[in-house]
């Protein structure tokens, strides 16, 4: 997606000057745009147009989301009927390609409505959108202040990103790919102020960002915006100019720097031999769809199959259907072995190993050799994906815990990448000398890089170097697995013992990434800032990274955590068995703790105050701690407490002349005089 922004302009503008809408169009399209975005669900005038330009729209949704809808609803009824009606009459349309549901929900308005309640209005309209034009994409545009906002069942992670400095941006993309996930990463928006700036730093700092946005690989760029004319809450802005042309469509330096990216030809860059490795043992149901995804690999690739003793077909089938791949044929060895095997035939630089059950990116290779020359890393990794599937089993095995992760140490380097997903230096691997034999199922992977780690060398994450991974057919297979990796632990607790707790897992330093967009849920731990007014907001603990969302039926979320936790027991157990720490446990009486229950509540009384003068949420704030109030914690859901009083403030955005405001307070019976308060505040 190479996208501009257009609008939002007067109210029904674009049906009036359709002459000068298939001006812009054709401009855009000459300078390597293939699509926009809109504010405001489409009409068939806007449609056509871009249609003819070969312009696709994505739109959105005109409702008031910046205020209180948890208290009322209707504001969200308005929007579900505004989308219906819309993709009723529009929705098959060949330029319509997707929808944003909302636009930056604002930080303090989430905190107060709640992360789940917002999160649960986005996920049903993106719902109702997809039953009516399932053929479209749907996804919300967040941004920093609520990064931690994702719906579960987007199709892509939009965010909203203005950072106008470039190495805090190239950090930040990098960041905004873990919280993606598997999801496709889409900056919805990014520009500079042409009016406080200038038009040649406009110019040079869109040169570098759209530069780092093909280097981090995003699905999508969208440049805010095409000119400097839009409209906002009713009026026209007239202080602000992010347009890459100005309000007469007069062309800037920006222009100039939006044409070259993005009509740059894209030209693979030089990367070395790799040599893919994958082992199998009886994988004649799984290795024909790996090996044809293997041959459609793009760069400088070796393709070398280890059949580690199978007894089935599997030899015969390789060998017949793909001659052009190295097969090597080994007695049963175990895993380990096997790829030790094909690292001793190996003729590249780089050795890449992914497993039988699994199919690659085409560009798979091309984006693991990117991240060796950029971080000077001797092990690089990516993620591994779930196919998409209907299966019941299938589902709850994806979203069950204990899944091959990577965790990282920080955006960039690694302290584990599973093996199906895994590449090394061919210097690094015999530096270490190779995979450990005595693993023969499991656990190989994590010996390997902890082994690398201690041999003082760096592992990579590359985000976009992608494997599709198969997971278990069906829960019993699944049990079957997780008890396989719990033997796996009990030998890894043996020569690493100082990597592992008493009685528990591995002691992990880095986190844990699953695949899935990161969200914050009821008991997340948000870092909102002081007062919540910082600028990044990130949720850090109790993140969600599956895929189950709101509206999943209740019976699904309850029956895959109870499968989660029986895989975890039974884990758990092997990785125990037979050790001192078991014999203990199994021996001492079982306590249970009792848990206290209490009736007693603090009282929470929440009003709204409307004002005509325009005062913002800080003003309140401000006031209050001259009045010795104290600001709370960066994670807390308050701002100000005093004594044993908490206060939390909430402003609505809204199109009208008021100003509204949300009062959270406990601890306080009487607010008639706070009421009062705020009134003479609105005055000073």
């Amino acid at each position: 997606m190479q996208s501009v922004t257009y609008g939002p302009f007067a109210e029904n503008e674009n049906n009036l000057w359709p002459r000068e809408m298939i001006e812009d169009f054709t401009a855009m399209r000459a300078c390597g745009c293939n699509s926009i975005r809109i504010y405001r669900l489409p009409t068939r005038v806007l449609l056509d147009a871009a249609h003819a330009a070969g312009l696709a729209v994505w739109a959105g949704i005109a409702w008031a989301y910046g205020v209180n809808f948890r208290d009322e609803p209707r504001h969200l009824t308005a929007a579900r009927v505004q989308l219906a009606e819309a993709l009723r009459d529009l929705g098959s349309h060949p330029a319509w390609a997707g929808v944003y549901v909302a636009n930056e929900v604002p930080s303090d308005m989430v905190r107060w409505m709640g992360v789940e309640v917002v999160r649960s209005a986005l996920e049903s309209l993106i719902s109702l959108g997809k039953n009516l034009a399932p053929h479209l994409l749907f996804a919300y545009a967040t941004y920093p202040s609520t990064e931690y906002l994702q719906p579960a069942n987007a199709d892509f992670c939009a965010f909203n990103v203005y950072l106008e400095n470039e190495k805090n941006f190239d950090a930040y993309l990098a960041r905004l790919h873990h919280i993606a996930g598997d999801r496709p990463l889409v900056i919805a928006e990014f520009g500079m102020d042409s009016h406080r700036n200038g038009v040649a730093c406009q110019g040079q700092t869109l040169d570098w960002a759209l530069r780092s946005m093909r280097e981090h690989h995003c699905a999508g760029i969208t440049i805010f915006s095409w000119t400097d004319r839009w409209w906002n809450h009713g009026k026209e802005v007239l202080d602000w100019e992010f347009g890459v042309t100005d309000r007469e469509r007069n062309v800037k330096p920006a222009l100039s720097v939006l044409r070259h990216h993005f009509l740059l030809e894209k030209v693979l860059p030089p990367s070395p031999l790799v040599s893919v490795i994958v082992c199998t043992r009886n994988g004649s149901t799984r290795i024909v769809a790996c090996i044809e995804s293997l041959l459609r690999l793009r760069g400088k690739v070796e393709l070398i199959i280890v059949n580690d003793g199978s007894t089935d077909d599997t030899a015969l089938l390789v060998h017949t259907m793909f001659p052009q791949v190295r097969l090597l044929n080994l007695t049963p060895s175990g895993l380990s072995a096997a790829r030790n095997a094909g690292a001793a035939v190996a003729a590249g630089e780089i050795l890449a190993y992914t497993d039988d059950d699994c199919v690659v990116d085409e560009n798979w290779v091309i984006h693991l050799s990117e991240k060796f020359h950029q971080g000077s890393y001797d092990a690089v990794g990516g993620p591994n994906i779930p196919p998409a599937t209907n299966a019941l089993q299938k589902i709850i095995v994806i979203h069950a815990g204990g899944s091959a992760a990577h965790v990282m140490l920080d955006d960039h380097c690694a302290e584990h990448i599973p093996g199906c997903n895994l590449a090394v230096t061919a210097q690094a691997f015999q530096k270490i000398g190779g995979f450990d034999p005595q693993f023969r199922t499991a656990g190989d992977d994590v010996d390997f890089c902890w082994r690398l780690l201690d041999a003082g060398l760096r592992i990579g994450f590359a985000p976009t170097a992608f494997v599709w991974h198969c997971r278990r057919q069906n829960i019993i297979a699944y049990i079957r697995q997780q008890r396989g990796y719990g033997k796996a632990e009990s030998l890894l607790i043996t020569k690493h013992p100082h990597r592992f707790q008493r009685g528990q897992g591995a002691s992990w330093q880095g986190c844990f990434y699953t695949g899935g967009p990161m969200r914050a849920v009821s008991d997340s731990i948000v870092y909102y800032g002081v007062m919540a007014t910082a600028s990044y907001q990130m949720g850090q603990s109790s993140m969600i990274q599956d895929r189950l969302h709101a509206h999943t039926p209740s019976w699904l979320h309850h029956l895959t955590r109870a499968v989660s936790y029986a895989a975890a027991y039974v884990r758990k157990f092997e990785r125990m068995r037979g050790s001192k720490t078991l014999q203990k446990l199994l021996a001492c009486p079982v306590r249970m703790k009792q848990k206290k229950f209490t009736t007693e509540q603090e009282p929470l009384i929440e009003f709204s105050h409307s004002s005509s003068f325009i005062r913002d949420r800080q003003h309140y704030l401000q006031t209050l701690l001259h009045q010795g109030w104290s600001a709370a914690s960066s994670t807390d859901r308050f701002d100000l407490t005093k004594k044993n009083i908490t206060l939390t403030i909430a402003t609505e955005q809204s199109s009208n002349h008021l100003t509204r405001h949300w009062f959270r307070i406990t601890g306080l019976a009487d607010t008639s005089e706070l009421r009062r308060w705020i009134e003479l505040a609105d005055i000073e």
